[in-house]
């Protein structure tokens, strides 16, 4: 039986089917080729003279769910050239399996595709449920095997940073803002990295950035003429976090504030609280000493950061000395004293719909748990009796010492409100004013109204988030030198290093909003390959997906 062999996919009929054997596991295919010549792998001079003949397998893509076996009668040639250095070669097979190749193109590339979009284990198996069986080893080669596109020529460039290990190895990610698409990975975010990159792609005229001064000295280095753009999603974070690091240093006046914002309205009006003293005759829990000792370690830890410091070590060799992260050192430094851990709210309760009935239940002298939680099982209560007896405990710790609560009549008092912790406080005072709560409303009402600095530095980050959404340059510069004379003076200061590339974030269009939505791609790619993601292999992926 003679078929082309082009009717079932090759390219050309540069062979013809001679027989079909059905295996118990695949389908073999016996073919030959039909030039009458071929050229030599050296010289180029067709020859007629057959040397000899023998069989290549060339596995193939899948016949009805089964594997396939293309086997080729080739043909060796003689070299007719006197000249040649090659005395015979094998015909070749253009269009269908590369020299040496035990697989045909087509199934390499089918291959290379699921490599591409499911990594090595689970894409050895997918490729093993459609008749085209590879080892994940492999499939993995096979990506990285064939070379990228070449890198078309860039205008406007997007750099952005992305982490092996967050805290310990990063990368730099490069995208073109113009085509919204990743053009290129870099190993690490290296200002000499990213400089050489620059000098090998001298089409960029501008450069996207965050405020890092390593990026900042590539760009400068690499392509001086280009011009450098802040992004703007950095640039209002930056504010937020400026504003943090303030609050940070006014736990007084946050706890103040949370303390009049949960008075009664005619009490919101005094001037200073008075901080409830400590009950020093209830015992300390195991939780709150274990706080405690954790707290003076903390601060022990702290003293002799500052003391370092003092006598004139660097940020990275107090790490080294201490055991602790460069960032954590910088972070305590600039907020003057070690952090204050506290949980956050624990959120709804299963006893929330019967506390109106449990604190009239309790003012009226019934304090035993397990009867409150026998009539609470009367009224529908599903829970257990541990929810009701820690509710109990609860309520007898904020008893004041000496005064039982089985005393009709007698009003519980409340133990004094935590505040906010800063990183909320930043969002409730820049947040949009009617979105708030009540509590919430009067708790920035009270801040604003206890603390001037922190008035100020308030309304200044909002007219910089303005400023930036809005991208208003003409107020840029009296911005600044208010800034400066403020408590956001650092932050400004800062700013003011890298005001060119600031100014160009308030009147160019371009920003890295994108970068960032590729970043999130890169890790998915990364942790679907469960740590063998080594830096080629994960380029190849990654740039495949743009």
């Amino acid at each position: 039986m003679n078929i082309s062999l082009h009717s079932i996919g090759f390219p050309g009929t540069l062979e013809v089917l001679e027989q079909i054997d059905r295996g118990f596991h695949r389908i073999t295919l016996r073919a030959q080729p039909t030039a009458a010549s071929a050229p030599c792998t050296e010289c180029g001079m067709p020859s007629r003279r057959v040397h000899g003949v023998y069989w290549r397998s060339l596995g193939d893509v899948a016949c009805f769910g089964h594997p396939t076996i293309l086997l080729v009668r080739m043909r060796r040639f003689r070299c007719t050239m006197p000249t040649c250095p090659r005395r015979t070669f094998a015909e070749p097979l253009p269009g269908i399996a590369c020299p040496r190749a035990r697989q045909t193109d087509r199934l390499r590339a089918i291959h290379r595709s699921i490599g591409l979009a499911l990594g090595g284990n689970p894409g050895a198996r997918h490729a093993a449920t459609l008749g085209v069986p590879i080892s994940r080893t492999t499939l993995l080669d096979r990506v990285r095997a064939d070379d990228a596109e070449p890198i078309p020529p860039v205008s406007v460039l997007g750099v952005d940073d992305w982490a092996w290990r967050k805290g310990h190895r990063y990368g730099t990610i490069l995208c073109d803002l113009e085509r919204r698409r990743v053009i290129d990975l870099l190993p690490d975010r290296s200002a000499d990295t990213l400089a050489a990159w620059l000098e090998e792609h001298p089409s960029v005229s501008a450069v996207v950035r965050d405020r890092a001064g390593t990026y900042a000295d590539g760009a400068a280095r690499g392509a001086p003429d280009a011009i450098q753009i802040l992004d703007r999603w950095h640039l209002l974070r930056n504010g937020s976090d400026a504003l943090r690091g303030l609050l940070d240093q006014h736990h007084r006046e946050l706890r103040a504030a949370a303390r009049a914002a949960a008075q009664p309205a005619a009490l919101a009006a005094v001037v200073e609280v008075p901080e409830p003293a400590s009950p020093a005759e209830r015992p300390m829990r195991t939780t709150e000493r274990r706080s405690q000792a954790a707290q003076e370690r903390r601060d022990a830890r702290f003293a002799e950061v500052a003391r370092l410091r003092e006598q004139g070590l660097s940020l990275t060799a107090i790490a080294r000395t201490i055991g602790i992260e460069r960032r954590t050192v910088r972070r305590w430094l600039r907020a003057g004293h070690a952090p204050t851990w506290r949980h956050a709210d624990r959120g709804t309760s299963i006893l929330d719909p019967y506390k109106a009935w449990l604190d009239e239940r309790w003012r009226s002298g019934c304090n035993n748990a397990a009867a409150l939680w026998r009539e609470l099982r009367d009224r529908g209560f599903a829970g257990q009796y541990t929810v009701v007896r820690d509710w109990a405990t609860q309520r007898r710790r904020q008893d004041p010492p000496g005064d039982p609560k089985g005393a009709p009549g007698k009003p519980a008092l409340s133990k004094s409100p935590e505040p906010p912790t800063p990183r909320r406080a930043v969002r409730l005072l820049t947040g949009e004013a009617d979105k708030l709560s009540d509590d919430d409303r009067r708790f920035v009402t009270a801040l604003l109204e206890r603390s001037p600095t922190i008035a100020i530095a308030v309304d200044l980050i909002r007219r910089f988030t303005t400023m930036v959404k809005d991208q208003m340059a003409g107020a840029l510069d009296g911005w600044l030198r208010e800034a400066e004379g403020s408590a956001l003076t650092s932050f400004a200061t800062g700013l003011r290093r890298d005001e060119d590339a600031l100014r160009a974030a308030l009147t160019e269009p371009w920003s890295n909003g994108q970068v960032e939505g590729q970043v999130n791609r890169l890790k998915v790619i990364k942790r679907e390959m469960y740590g063998r993601a080594g830096f080629d292999l994960l380029r190849c992926r990654v740039l495949a997906h743009a």
